[in-house]
């Protein structure tokens, strides 16, 4: 089928409004990814995570893009609605482009071109927006057996929507009236949670309300079991030149800061600890010397790294303040974590198009989505690790 008649096939199969994300389920696991939704354009996806799913490849000389899924590859001819397989042209409802460096497909990629030329292998379920991969190589027989998401086992993650209660966090310059830190954050918090379960993962939440959780308790709640706790935090920056333009997210893990803006929001976000009750145990120590305790004995480093890089990573497919990258600081609430631990600043509520996105609820869950993501993507990698440590013979795990 080509021109006019594919063109109403794919428009009468794209019926009606676009998901916000959809699922790649292979024999290996399932990947959620979000889809874009342009003006006067369509319903896009990115092809760097679509390709990783599936096992593709693609290349692109800034006029045609290359994807090639199994022994098929298709040629978009970038900005206009049609690719080429071999020398037949096909006509699609909406074009491949390049945004940010960064390749989008059309929608329609998944729902029709690939089921329609790859029938054998894929399968498009449109009331879960779900596309399956019943053709790709099966796992080993040691792993084969997978949880929702592809993960082998019960994993358990700790979510810690910052501040609440009595502490707002910062006040939200650009947030619409009556929203603040605390808000953002445990709504995120609460989607994050909700995603992982949906996955196979138990999620243990600080809090579920507008309370005030103690700083130095929130780490505890990552227990024995726990294999991972992620702190969900919003920035913001003090009245100075310019303040109001900068904008984007990053990832922390504990360790001494490298950078006067890295020590800033680490002060920033310790300063809660004003809102709590004085501990009378043994908690003497301030400052520096309290929040990097243990520093150089702490296993979990470069765990909390890893999964600072998947965060950034997967948040950038959703995000368009731009991606300031992995840092390190001395965050109280990480300090009292005994696994792996990051620290996400979602936005910047000084910065309007930041809060705007963090504020809106469909953003909300594309945010959340893309930590689920991470979380689940670290946890399947370090499942691998593990397994293949113990199939050489090694036998060591974390636990």
């Amino acid at each position: 089928m080509t021109g006019l008649p594919l063109l109403l096939a794919l428009l009468a199969g794209s019926a009606g409004a676009a998901p916000l994300a959809v699922t790649i389920a292979t024999t290996g696991g399932e990947r959620r990814i979000q889809v874009t939704v342009e003006p006067h354009v369509g319903p896009l996806v990115p092809a760097g995570a679509v390709l990783s799913a599936l096992g593709g490849t693609t290349s692109s000389d800034g006029v045609w893009a290359d994807v090639t899924v199994g022994a098929t590859q298709f040629r978009f001819l970038l900005g206009a609605a049609v690719f080429l397989i071999g020398d037949r042209l096909y006509v699609l409802a909406a074009p491949a482009a390049i945004r940010r460096d960064t390749l989008f497909l059309p929608l329609q990629f998944l729902t029709d071109v690939l089921p329609r030329h790859q029938g054998q292998r894929f399968r498009w379920e449109g009331r879960s927006a779900r596309l399956v991969d019943g053709g790709a190589p099966p796992l080993p027989a040691a792993v084969a057996e997978a949880r929702p998401g592809g993960l082998r086992r019960t994993h358990r993650v700790t979510i810690d929507p910052g501040h609440g209660g009595v502490d707002p966090g910062n006040p939200g310059l650009f947030f619409p009236r009556g929203i603040r830190e605390k808000d953002v954050t445990l709504q995120v918090g609460l989607l994050v949670g909700e995603e992982l379960r949906r996955r196979g993962v138990q999620v243990t939440l600080t809090r579920t309300r507008d309370t005030l959780i103690d700083l130095r308790d929130r780490g505890g709640y990552c227990a024995a079991d726990c294999d991972l706790f992620v702190s969900v935090h919003v920035n913001s920056l003090p009245r100075r030149a310019g303040y109001t333009a900068v904008r984007g997210f990053e990832t922390y893990f504990l360790a001494e800061a490298r950078t006067e803006d890295a020590a800033r929001v680490a002060r920033m976000e310790n300063e809660s600890i004003r809102f709590e009750q004085a501990s009378d145990g043994a908690d003497g120590e301030d400052g520096l010397g309290f929040i990097l305790k243990d520093l150089q004995v702490n296993e979990h480093l470069r765990e909390s790294a890893r999964v600072a890089e998947l965060i950034q990573s997967h948040l950038e497919e959703v995000h368009d303040g731009g991606d300031r990258g992995v840092k390190q600081a001395g965050f109280m609430v990480l300090n009292t974590a005994r696994r792996p631990a990051v620290l996400v600043e979602l936005g910047y509520s000084t910065n309007r198009d930041d809060a705007r996105l963090m504020a809106e609820s469909a953003n909300q869950r594309r945010l959340a989505g893309a930590i689920a993501d991470a979380v689940v993507r670290y946890l399947s990698d370090y499942e691998r690790k593990t397994t293949t440590t113990r199939t050489s013979g090694d036998g060591a795990s974390r636990d």
